[in-house]
């Protein structure tokens, strides 16, 4: 008999405010705990250093976390001149310091350099494998870590306020794997003064904008009992928010249990020629599964335990 599984069957995704200081596992876990949820994941770790939005998918939600994982990111940024860190960012050592400050016009000039296709070399203390220990781990006791420059995109960049010779606030709009902190780092390289990360706030992540957030302190009231049944279940975003990039599909209640039960379902007549690749497939507005069409077929590849 399959043991039962402890908290509450709850759907969806909360928008977080994630304060700084905080970890993400941390955050997961203090959200998990506010709504006595069985089961929850985050689409996209945030530094402790870090604030603004940590997506947090709530049970069937987290079947759909690549989605969001993949999608494009916003964040605005301070950047302090003279120093380098060996974390690129204001928790880390000093490894090199610069009495040279950048001007803003100096600045400007080198944004260009930065945007489209960009081979990138990942921060030394960063969560990537090599053979087989997270980077940070092989910093930490003191060697050199060997990574690779990855392409990663940038789609916007653009400084938002020279405040002094010391600092600069950016806002960048750019793809999956992209460390901000190595963009500092890099900044400060190329102007031959320095740099690194001393504020970071993600604005935006797929289809979650500021407008969308809510804060730890909020969660907490509304967890209260009274207030769960009500306001709280207007924060959770519905399972399908962050597939709306991607076809959508309805299909009767027959072909909903055919998909549910693992087996494939035949596309006749006009549905046929106009799908392709993965779709998400509901039924009577609940999601039914993400199924990927071939050979005239939906097969289904995750299915949602939904209504």
């Amino acid at each position: 008999m399959a043991r039962k599984r402890k908290g509450d069957p709850i759907h969806g995704w909360i928008v977080l405010d994630k304060p700084v200081g905080m970890t993400s596992t941390r955050a997961v876990g203090r959200v998990r705990w506010l709504l006595n949820a069985q089961k929850v994941g985050h689409g996209g770790t945030l530094d402790p250093l870090a604030s603004g939005i940590l997506p947090i998918a709530l049970g069937e939600a987290t079947k759909t976390s690549n989605y969001i994982m993949d999608g494009a990111k916003t964040y605005r940024f301070t950047v302090t001149w003279g120093v380098q860190t060996d974390t690129d960012d204001s928790e880390g050592a000093v490894v090199q310091t610069s009495d040279a400050r950048p001007t803003a016009q100096e600045i400007s000039a080198i944004l260009n350099d930065f945007i489209g296709t960009i081979a990138q070399m990942p921060p030394q203390y960063s969560a990537l494998k090599v053979d087989g220990e997270r980077a940070y781990d092989i910093a930490r006791s003191g060697e050199q870590v060997n990574l690779v420059a990855r392409e990663v995109q940038i789609d916007r960049l653009e400084v938002v306020n020279h405040r002094d010779d010391s600092q600069t606030e950016f806002e960048v709009d750019c793809g999956k794997g992209t460390y901000v902190r190595a963009l500092a780092r890099d900044f400060g390289q190329k102007l031959g003064c320095f740099g690194h990360i001393s504020a970071l706030r993600r604005t935006r992540v797929g289809p979650f904008f500021e407008t969308d957030i809510i804060s730890l302190e909020k969660l907490e009231e509304l967890s209260h009992i009274g207030a769960r049944c009500q306001e709280l279940a207007q924060v959770i975003r519905s399972v399908e928010t962050v597939l709306d990039d991607i076809p959508a599909l309805a299909v009767n209640a027959s072909d909903a249990a055919r998909l549910k039960n693992g087996q494939a379902v035949i596309l006749r007549g006009r549905d046929a020629p106009i799908y392709s690749g993965t779709v998400f497939v509901a039924s009577s507005g609940t999601p039914v599964a993400l199924a990927e069409f071939r050979q005239g077929a939906l097969h289904p590849k995750r299915v949602f335990n939904l209504g």
